[in-house]
């Protein structure tokens, strides 16, 4: 059974960018509801050797982006990693899904066997198409979204 790369990866990836929103939108109307500098919250960490919450939804839209590029074999929009507020990280969020949305279905054709290498601190990263995108995009995506929630 043929896998549709277009479908496995722009919506699912957009629904949970969209999710992400959401959990943005809510932490704002809290800060506010509570009075708190929003700053304090968008700078907050679950433990102290993990990213703050404003890291942990730049590193979902990077990974976002970037899996639709690498599996497209395109270059993905460089984002600044600037921002600073929540409004800001929306509009980061909403430029990615914007991004995800621009691609034609024909530019993920052979996406599941296409080399992908992923540069990381450690070392590159090397896959295929189909191990990527489903054991180590969607996996990341997934945990930083949440971890933002959380």
């Amino acid at each position: 059974m043929a896998i549709d790369f277009h479908t496995a990866t722009v919506p699912t990836l957009t629904r949970a960018l969209d999710q992400l929103r959401q959990i943005l939108a809510k932490g704002a109307a809290h800060a506010e509801a509570q009075g708190w500098d929003p700053a304090v919250l968008l700078g907050m960490r679950l433990a102290p050797d993990m990213f703050p919450l404003m890291r942990q939804v730049q590193i979902a839209t990077d990974i976002a982006k970037n899996a639709a590029a690498r599996l497209t074999g395109t270059q993905a929009p460089v984002f600044e990693d600037n921002e600073t507020t929540f409004a800001e990280l929306d509009a980061r969020v909403q430029r990615a899904i914007d991004y995800l949305r621009s691609m034609p279905v024909e530019a993920f054709a052979g996406a599941e066997t296409r080399a992908i290498t992923v540069p990381t601190r450690r070392g590159d990263l090397h896959f295929v198409g189909l191990n990527y995108l489903f054991g180590f995009v969607l996996p990341n995506v997934y945990f930083h979204s949440t971890t933002t929630y959380a």
